[in-house]
């Protein structure tokens, strides 16, 4: 599969129908951006079973955004619609086969399970149980 331009109008769709979304925050004047994208496309040739995208954010500033991308390129992978990585810079092609192994290997029920817990720790954790007097 080719890899998709991602635009404010099938991010939603694309992420919520996929399982894994391997998703490359771009733009077309970023030199490290078009070092990587040769990188991207071989690693998208061999893990046909997943979505490669790319957001370009010049053309979608809302997305980049909406994502708080500061620093292209960045990588996001998102499974099972949460996003499990985000980093800034370019990947030499044997750190992003890691990576993608990495992410494959994860235990999204343990993902989920563990950001329940954080929520629930991070909503609690500033009440002492006490009414002001």
């Amino acid at each position: 599969m080719a890899t998709v331009e991602l635009t404010k109008e099938n991010f939603d769709q694309t992420v919520s129908e996929n399982a894994f979304v391997l998703i490359d925050f771009w733009a077309g004047w970023c030199r490290p951006c078009l070092q990587f994208a040769p990188v991207y496309e071989k690693a998208a040739k061999a893990n046909p079973d997943l979505v490669f995208a790319k957001v370009d954010t010049e053309a979608q500033p809302e997305l980049a955004g909406a994502f708080q991308i500061t620093s292209i390129p960045t990588l996001m992978i998102v499974r099972d619609q949460v996003a499990i990585f985000a980093q800034p810079g370019a990947l030499p092609e044997a750190a992003l086969t890691d990576l993608i192994g990495q992410a494959r290997a994860l235990d999204m029920d343990e993902v989920r399970a563990k950001i329940a817990a954080d929520q629930a720790a991070s909503t609690d954790g500033g009440e002492s149980g006490t009414p002001d007097a």
